[in-house]
């Protein structure tokens, strides 16, 4: 499975590196500059994830391009907080979320989807004491990534559809066909688990 098909294959350190390593990468480039909450600190975080992923050699474009909605989302914020007078917090809010966004390609743009799961299961393994079912949780995460890719595709294959019949404004009509496509694989997916045994509590 490509994560969110935004694995690279290569041969950098960071493609080299324990899937263990990269976690604790995440979090050191992501939870300080949230603890701290200051421009310098937020700004520094985001120039690191950016150097990271230049240096996995997947070309920049790949390894720092993001779609256009993100950026305006970043826009809104940033543009937010300098109305109400914080443009600091601004720039922290704006540069915290771009380091999270970019640290979290750092682990999906050089390890397998598959690898990603297996070191989360392994690491939940330990909670089963408090009710924690780590395969199962395992299993969630991997048919909802399973499923972004199919919803997308069919979001796509509907807008051509919309589009050749002159409808492609028509919210409705791009919609509903997508609601009833996700609804009937979700329940094709719920009965192939309940075949198998795993739908049961």
């Amino acid at each position: 499975m490509n994560l969110f098909r935004l694995y690279a294959p290569g041969d950098s350190w960071l493609h080299r590196l324990g899937v263990g390593w990269k976690y604790l990468v995440l979090l050191a480039l992501t939870v300080p500059a949230l603890a701290v909450s200051a421009p310098v600190p937020s700004l520094t975080a985001l120039g690191v994830s950016l150097a990271l992923l230049a240096s996995t050699r997947v070309g920049v474009r790949t390894a720092w391009a993001l779609p256009l909605g993100f950026w305006i989302l970043v826009a809104v914020l940033g543009g937010y907080q300098v109305l109400v007078g914080r443009p600091d917090l601004g720039v922290v809010v704006t540069a915290n979320l771009a380091t999270a966004v970019y640290a979290s390609r750092l682990l999906t743009l050089t390890t397998p989807g598959p690898v990603l799961l297996d070191a989360l299961v392994a690491a939940l393994r330990p909670f089963r004491l408090l009710g924690v079912d780590a395969e199962r949780v395992g299993l969630a995460i991997a048919i909802m990534l399973r499923s972004v890719p199919l919803l997308l595709d069919t979001f796509g294959q509907v807008r051509q559809a919309a589009r050749a019949r002159g409808r492609e404004r028509n919210l409705f009509a791009l919609v509903t066909p997508v609601v009833v496509r996700a609804v009937g694989q979700a329940q094709a997916t719920g009965a192939a688990l309940a075949a198998r045994g795993l739908g049961e509590s």
